[in-house]
């Protein structure tokens, strides 16, 4: 995991989102993760503290690997992102510009989770601050 900074901030902050098709529909098949691989690129060239680590859908969800910086929400990222691609998904694919009518191409919702260090590893570093290193012992 990298290690970035902003003005005033050092983070690592890595999340796995998820989110579903409106309805479930199985649109996202093979032949549609080039252009949404695209259209996230575009989104990452807009917004450069954003950035998409890992990528990939099934034919009614989309799972993303993300780091986002501290000072903007998860739930702003995600707007924006079901904004953009549903845009872009809609004017790229007559299918789904005719699956979709009326908004976005996306559930309501959607799941978020953070990734990073091991909770045993963090409570075990908050127990030792204060304490002098112990050099491990080599078997």
């Amino acid at each position: 995991m990298r290690r970035l900074s902003l003005n005033h901030s050092t983070y690592q902050h890595l999340f796995h989102i998820v989110w579903g098709t409106r309805y479930r529909r199985k649109y996202l098949k093979e032949y549609v993760k080039p252009e949404f691989k695209r259209l996230l690129d575009q989104v990452e060239k807009r917004y450069p503290t954003i950035h998409v680590v890992e990528m990939n859908t099934n034919d009614d969800h989309v799972h993303l690997q993300m780091e986002i910086p501290p000072n903007l929400s998860v739930a702003v990222v995600v707007k924006r992102l079901k904004w953009y691609l549903s845009k872009g998904l809609k004017r790229k694919f007559k299918f789904v510009r005719e699956m979709y009518l009326d908004g976005s191409i996306w559930s309501v919702g959607y799941f978020s989770s953070t990734i990073g260090l091991n909770e045993k590893v963090v409570q075990e570093y908050i127990v030792m601050q204060g304490k002098k290193d112990i050099p491990k012992q080599e078997n």
